[in-house]
């Protein structure tokens, strides 16, 4: 029997309106760890432009300019989104009136969009590293950025600034949050309940730990001239063994949002002191990302958008490209609370306004 023929990946054309160009990439369903045919697509689309070099990892595709300019800026987005939906079915995309609706069209193909449409710029103001990756919707061992992280850090670490297209109304969001999950344990004696005596209540010491938490005073601070407000909530509790039993532990999860002036390290000791006579264990350390808002290539990008900015209160993958030595902002067409929404949907003038501004940057 013959081998059945390679599929071969849906066109994509780069000089169709970005409207357009958005509802061809959301027709690629590209669900996690189902991103071969649209970076496949995406590949093909920028094979034939000789100003870009491309490098694959996997399912993650960089394409850079050489053209010796002062500056180099990393434009990234994911080109994963989360499971569809069959009720309502949320593709194909469909445009109703001003707006674009189906899976993607918000978090973030019309982002990848505007990538695409900045890729087909042959002499941009600076050079340019284009990430389309992987895996972002899912566990961060199948992040492409991660994977470009540990094996080819090169094609980014060179980069003065990066911008990461994911949906922010079409604002400027800088830096982001970090984002620290700890387990604070309180221990005790377990007794029959008819003999709380005999034993020491673990879930009733867990309320010094609330205490704490409800008089705690989050700072908000001012990092590269945007305000960032922390958080410390507790987000969990758990304890007891049975009904009829004094319970020997609890356990309070924690979540401590902290400004991108704090290093992992800083933001466990904020919460080692509040918590210093209790054990503590962490979960996760997430660290955040400085805006870089004074380097020249940040304030650039800032004064040709001419949109508002603001602090990402969040975490997003600017962080990453922290880690790797780049300050980096979000900027993108959508609403962030429509992501993964049933009801996913952009307006066009949105796509429209988010290209218009990034090339008017790169003229």
């Amino acid at each position: 029997m013959a081998e059945p023929a390679p599929s071969t990946p849906p066109a994509l054309d780069l000089s169709a309106d970005i409207t357009t160009l958005t509802a061809a990439l959301c027709d690629i369903e590209s669900v996690s760890l189902d991103e071969a045919a649209i970076c496949d697509a995406i590949e093909t689309a920028l094979a034939p432009l000789e100003h870009l070099a491309l490098t694959r990892i996997g399912n993650t595709l960089v394409a850079r300019t050489d053209l010796g300019r002062d500056e180099r800026v990393v434009l990234a987005g994911h080109i994963d989104t989360v499971p569809l939906t069959t009720d309502p079915a949320n593709l194909p995309t469909q445009r109703r009136g001003d707006e674009l609706w189906g899976r993607g069209t918000v978090d973030m193909k019309g982002g990848v969009a505007v990538q695409l449409k900045a890729a087909l710029v042959t002499e941009p103001s600076r050079d340019l590293t284009f990430v389309f990756y992987e895996g972002e919707e899912i566990d961060s061992q199948y992040n492409g950025l991660l994977h470009i992280h540990q094996q080819r850090p090169d094609l980014i670490e060179d980069a003065d600034f990066a911008v990461l297209l994911e949906p922010t109304g079409s604002i400027v969001e800088g830096g982001c949050k970090g984002t620290l999950r700890v387990d604070v344990v309180t221990k005790g004696i377990a007794a029959h309940s008819a003999r709380p005596w005999n034993g020491h209540n673990a879930i009733h010491d867990a309320a010094e730990v609330l205490a704490r938490l409800a008089a705690y005073e989050p700072e908000t601070v001012m990092v590269d001239g945007l305000e960032y407000r922390e958080a410390m909530n507790a987000v969990g509790i758990a304890g007891g063994i049975a009904t009829n039993v004094i319970p020997d532990r609890c356990v309070v999860t924690v979540n401590y949002r902290y400004a991108p002036d704090k290093s992992e390290d800083d933001a466990l000791a904020v919460v080692n002191q509040l918590f210093t006579d209790f054990v503590v264990t962490v979960n996760d350390n997430a660290g955040g990302a400085r805006p870089g808002l004074d380097r020249p290539a940040a304030k650039a990008f800032v004064e040709a958008l001419g949109v508002d900015v603001v602090a990402k209160q969040g975490w997003t993958d600017v962080a990453r490209f922290s880690a790797m030595g780049v300050p980096a902002v979000n900027f993108g067409p959508g609403d962030p609370n429509l992501a993964h929404h049933d009801e996913e949907r952009v307006p066009v003038a949105q796509l429209e306004s988010a290209e218009a501004a990034l090339l008017r940057w790169l003229a």
